[in-house]
């Protein structure tokens, strides 16, 4: 059916700490000043890209991968949601504190298929701007009472970060994004958050976001002793600089640039594609399809072979 990339629009989300880099940066039609997210390969219910180009032009991604499978390599029996959710997020404030259930918990508690594993890119980032991710407690009992307590100096782990930099979030991380970050969000497709702290903002209403600490604790990994940024080797093919920056369980995430051309086989059941910069071309069965930054695109697994020429930076990612 398709013999091409499959290019899909983005979906805004409003964020009380959003703001309008997404506008400036990409040239995107944000709802408002306060648009926090980008859903930019979606098929989550909460947000579906809606497709393009090609045979399935205005339908979304969710209906593609229902009715198409052929087009994921999916088996036709298989009756698993489509796994990934990719966005850009501009954190004019800081996000909430917060942490995501795994696989089981979200399925047993909360009735949905997947947790949430998430993993960021950071596209742009002001001077002195931080992420929290991990906390300092020791046993479970400890983390309940400093959350009950406020504890939030003590217990929470801050990382200064700058363009480039990239953060591993298993499910069970408390984390949260800091003010003037823009970044790129590879996940599992879900959208359960427990919020354990918010900074005692409000909305227009005047109304604080809700808290829940109960389930937030039932879920953290304790004690966290993981490293929160690691460094990445680089791997030159030809025109072609390749970071791998995350290979885990839900998805595997790598980070391309590219300043020539490059010719690749797709050796996976379907590629996704986010353009952080510079143009270029994909080229596939003969035919040029152009690219600059803000494109995303998934490459079905009908097509076999690729090329891209220009200067592209992409983060990739497939299950």
């Amino acid at each position: 059916m398709y013999h091409e990339p499959i290019f899909l629009e983005p979906v805004f989300q409003e964020r009380i700490w959003g703001g309008e880099k997404l506008k400036e940066k990409y040239g995107y039609p944000i709802p408002s000043k306060q648009t926090g997210e980008a859903w930019v390969i979606s098929a989550h219910p909460n947000g579906p890209s809606q497709i393009k180009n090609g045979p399935l032009k205005g339908k979304t991604l969710a209906e593609a991968w229902e009715d198409y499978g052929k087009l994921f390599n999916k088996d036709t029996d298989n009756k698993e949601e489509y796994p990934l959710l990719v966005k850009l997020l501009d954190a004019n404030a800081n996000l909430s504190v917060q942490v995501h259930p795994d696989d089981t918990y979200a399925r047993e508690v909360e009735g949905v298929l997947y947790g949430k594993t998430e993993c960021w890119y950071v596209v742009s980032a002001e001077s002195e701007a931080e992420l929290i991710i991990g906390h300092h407690a020791t046993s479970r009992d400890e983390l309940q009472q400093m959350m009950q307590s406020g504890e939030w100096d003590a217990l929470l782990k801050r990382v200064p970060v700058q363009a480039g930099d990239f953060v591993h979030v298993p499910s069970g991380t408390i984390h949260a994004i800091g003010s003037g970050i823009v970044i790129l969000e590879t996940q599992q497709s879900s959208d359960i958050t427990y919020r354990v702290y918010d900074y005692d903002r409000t909305d227009a209403a005047g109304n604080k976001r809700d808290l829940h600490l109960e389930k937030a604790a039932q879920v953290t990994t304790v004690p966290d002793n993981r490293a929160a940024l690691i460094e990445h080797a680089e791997d030159k093919q030809g025109d072609l600089s390749i970071k791998r920056l995350v290979e885990d369980p839900y998805f595997t995430v790598e980070h391309w640039k590219l300043n020539g051309a490059t010719e690749n086989k797709l050796e996976v059941d379907f590629l996704q594609v986010s353009v952080l910069e510079g143009k270029g071309d994909i080229i596939v069965e003969g035919k040029t399809f152009n690219l600059e930054k803000g494109m995303h695109f998934i490459l079905p697994h009908t097509v076999k072979d690729y090329r891209f020429d220009g200067e592209l930076e992409l983060v990739v990612s497939w299950v």
